[in-house]
């Protein structure tokens, strides 16, 4: 039998004494409460496998102390002690949840099968769990596809990252799913029913990155026409997933630092400290590396937020997902524009197995979702996936590299901007730019 903590609860003292001796010869953890009420704290405020109890006790019986023991952690393994001939006890006792009871006087044999038989259930119980759980965390990230060893470490390593509390950061370039992969641990953990939030810092200007993060009191600045809850306080006992936290202002680094550090921030504007219980998925494609030597990023934030990292590879260092990718996506984008499911001819396969994706899975899903919309066999060639790109016969015939860069960005850029009617989020996001990026593009090209 394998050792275990066990709570004996008699208010006889003699037997009390004489049960946690022979215990304790038997190599268990063994804690004592002369009563229920004495008992029930230590149940409280210690994590405990079995509980010994006797039934017949003056400050708190057996079967009150075993119900507010099952309100405290249902898995306990109760066993209750009845005196010799109360079988009615007995079978109370076992209605109300204990696991097994045994009659006094102890037989000390009789004691040894039964606090094995009660520990081996409770350890089932807990594998069962631990094993719905790992099944429950596969499933989440079953919807992730991988075909490469590099994305089936990924993978690992965001399933033992999703049981912890722990503060996680996700690394790769733009478009290669850190969003998708926070959601999955997130969904693989005990949060998983608290609500996801998710921010996109590189989405909003500067001056109201704070403002989102913890939000703000009426009147706090101009503008200001209400009071407005944070990300922080939206997420409150869930996850909040902060996108290209590389991006973060200098300023607003502090308070990030601290609600990290603290739990505790105050809106702006706000004289009250707000707590708020909240696990942070940050995510940057950014050398975070760089931006502390550079005086842009704080170190000590930095270490707060480097505690398990995941770095998720370009697609052209897993090209073998390609083709799972193409199968996944061209399904989704018929059954999204009422078509039939397209094929994909060898030559087009090849054509898209050689391109090297700098937008990564962003960028192959924007490929697809054009050909698919733009196809007109039932097979999808490589002229489709040409015309799903920029068109290169328009882009000016200038001898300037410069020149020929800034006409294909022009034309990615309005193309963009008219699929999406000029909303510069959605733009922004399909181009694989920060929208403040994006703002200074269409400055910079006097397209808006």
């Amino acid at each position: 039998m394998s050792a275990a903590t066990i709570l004996v609860v008699d208010d006889e003292a003699v037997q009390l004494e004489t049960l946690a001796g022979y215990l304790i010869k038997q190599g268990h953890d063994v804690v004592k409460a002369a009563g229920g009420r004495e008992g029930l704290e230590a149940v409280r405020s210690r994590n405990v496998d079995l509980v010994l109890t006797d039934v017949r006790m003056p400050d708190l019986d057996g079967l009150a102390f075993l119900g507010e023991i099952k309100k405290c952690n249902p898995e306990t393994g109760v066993i209750v002690m009845t005196a010799f001939g109360s079988v009615q006890d007995a079978v109370e006792a076992m209605k109300a949840g204990a696991a097994d009871y045994i009659q006094k006087p102890i037989d000390l044999d009789q004691l040894d099968l039964v606090l094995k038989k009660t520990l081996e259930r409770r350890f089932l119980v807990r594998e069962n769990r631990r094993l719905r759980e790992m099944l429950d965390a596969r499933k989440e990230f079953s919807q992730i596809l991988a075909a490469s060893p590099a994305m089936e470490e990924v993978l690992g390593l965001a399933g033992r990252a999703a049981a912890s509390k722990v503060t996680v950061l996700i690394r790769g370039e733009s478009g290669t799913g850190k969003e998708v992969l926070a959601r999955a641990i997130h969904l693989a953990g005990p949060r998983r029913e608290k609500p996801f939030i998710a921010v996109n810092l590189a989405a909003f200007p500067e001056p109201l990155v704070e403002s989102e993060l913890f939000g703000h009191e009426k009147g706090a600045f101009t503008g200001a026409d209400r009071q407005r809850k944070g990300r922080f306080e939206l997420a409150d006992g869930g996850t909040l997933f902060i996108d290209e936290v590389g991006d973060i202002p200098a300023p607003v680094q502090a308070k990030l630092l601290r609600v990290l550090q603290e739990r505790r921030f105050e809106r702006i504007g706000g004289g009250r400290t707000l707590e708020s219980d909240v696990r942070v998925i940050a995510a940057t494609h950014r050398d975070l590396e760089e931006a502390i030597r550079g005086g842009r990023f704080r170190e000590d934030l930095f270490y707060r937020l480097n505690v398990i990292v995941i770095r998720i590879p370009p697609l052209r260092e897993r090209k073998e997902e390609i083709p799972l990718f193409v199968d996944h996506l061209l399904r989704k984008f018929a059954e999204e524009e009422s078509k039939p499911v397209l094929s994909v001819t060898a030559a087009a396969m090849d054509r898209l197995m050689k391109h090297d994706y700098p937008g990564n899975v962003r960028e192959l899903e924007n490929m697809l979702q054009r050909a698919v919309v733009m196809a007109r066999e039932e097979s999808i060639r490589p002229e489709d996936l040409l015309s799903s790109a920029v068109n290169i016969n328009s882009v000016s015939s200038s001898n300037s590299l410069t020149q020929k860069v800034e006409d294909l960005e022009i034309q990615c850029i309005r193309e963009a901007m008219e699929k999406f009617h000029d909303h510069q989020t959605r733009a922004a996001e399909w181009l694989g730019l920060s929208e403040r990026h994006l703002r200074y593009k269409l400055k910079k090209y006097g397209m808006k």
